[in-house]
């Protein structure tokens, strides 16, 4: 009996992209990004909607400008 009689194989679903909104909410004037996630108001609008490569594009844009926000806040 073929293995394919017996098991169902089926294809991998990609993995959930959580958004990366910590409830912080307040857009930063000179960079147009969020104090508590650094997106955009566009990068944050419809999040789940957003295909997957593009929210990895959006997720891999924020650590540096995480970093530019932190630098700003302790500059001030």
């Amino acid at each position: 009996m073929p293995l394919d009689d017996i098991i169902s194989f089926t294809v991998p679903q990609p993995v959930s992209l959580a958004s990366p909104c910590v409830n912080i909410c307040r857009m930063d004037q000179n960079t147009g990004w969020c104090v508590g996630c650094a997106r955009t108001i566009r990068e944050i609008s419809n999040w789940s909607a957003k295909p997957a490569e593009e929210r990895r594009a959006i997720l891999a844009a924020l650590p540096p400008r995480k970093a530019a926000l932190a630098a700003r806040t302790k500059a001030c």
